[in-house]
């Protein structure tokens, strides 16, 4: 990856943070968008300072001409775009009865327009450079989790639009890869939206028991460098995929008494 354009969505904080430090500390060009400029600018500026090479462009990925921006500032900078990694996301906790449609809609525009859009202007560079397209998702895009549907139905959709864009392409040397993170310790969950669509503030979740998203950085440079199809992390991530595809009606009574056990869960 040394020398190579890596181009990171949602690099601010969490996994998009730790795999802008993890490529540039292999020596790549790293081009960072996300919303909160302020730690933005941090983030890069610390790059730099290590000897690291990076720009940021200010990104709200549901926003189709950031998007291009974004691309635009790559190519402008670095004449070149080898990677994109779609990872800017934001998460929703509510049962669906509960739910205000409009924070369902939020979700979906980030987490999934977000990747096309940011895919459909990285394409063309990414053909010329017969590089990757990556796709963080999450272990809720395998598994439908309950209080979460707008979250599932996000994730399952990028992955059917990544799974199509690598079939399209199997003769052009694009690479597209799926990462399946477990329960990561990121910002992720506290800012997930309730019900009415403000934050939730607080994560449920013991992240002392997660992998850290350095830990998930550091798997995912691995399976680019691999040209990997699909990255499924964690014990209990990987136990989930076998068990819902040999016996889901298992895994949905596992599911829901699992995520039931959450402290403040919306269902019991």
């Amino acid at each position: 990856m040394k020398g190579k354009v890596i181009v990171i969505t949602g690099a601010s904080s969490g996994i998009g943070k730790a795999l802008a430090y993890e490529f540039s500390g292999k020596g790549s060009k790293v081009v960072l968008g996300a919303r909160n400029v302020e730690n933005l600018k941090k983030v890069a500026n610390d790059i730099m300072l290590q000897g690291g090479d990076a720009v940021y462009c200010a990104t709200d990925v549901s926003k189709e001409n950031e998007c291009k921006n974004l691309i635009l500032t790559a190519i402008e900078n670095y004449g070149k775009i080898d990677v994109l990694i779609n990872n800017a996301g934001i998460s929703m906790r509510a049962m669906f009865n509960d739910l205000k449609l409009d924070v369902l809609k939020q979700v979906m525009d980030i987490n999934f327009w977000g990747a096309v859009y940011c895919t459909k202007y990285a394409l063309p560079h990414l053909l010329k450079t017969k590089g990757s397209v990556v796709g963080v998702s999450s272990i809720a895009g395998l598994q439908g989790l309950p209080g979460r549907t707008g979250y599932s139905a996000s994730k399952f959709a990028m992955n059917g639009f990544m799974e199509t864009l690598r079939v399209e392409n199997l003769k052009t040397g694009l690479h597209v890869l799926m990462a399946f993170p477990g329960f990561t310790a990121s910002n992720i969950r506290n800012t997930a939206l309730a019900a009415d669509g403000t934050m939730q503030g607080e994560s449920p979740r013991d992240e002392g028991k997660m992998m850290s998203a350095e830990a998930v950085a550091g798997h995912i440079y691995r399976a680019v460098v691999k040209r990997k199809n699909r990255l499924i992390l964690t014990s209990q991530g990987k136990l989930t995929f076998w068990i819902n595809k040999f016996f889901p009606n298992w895994m949905d009574k596992l599911v829901y008494s699992h995520m039931a056990k959450e402290p403040d869960s919306p269902f019991k």
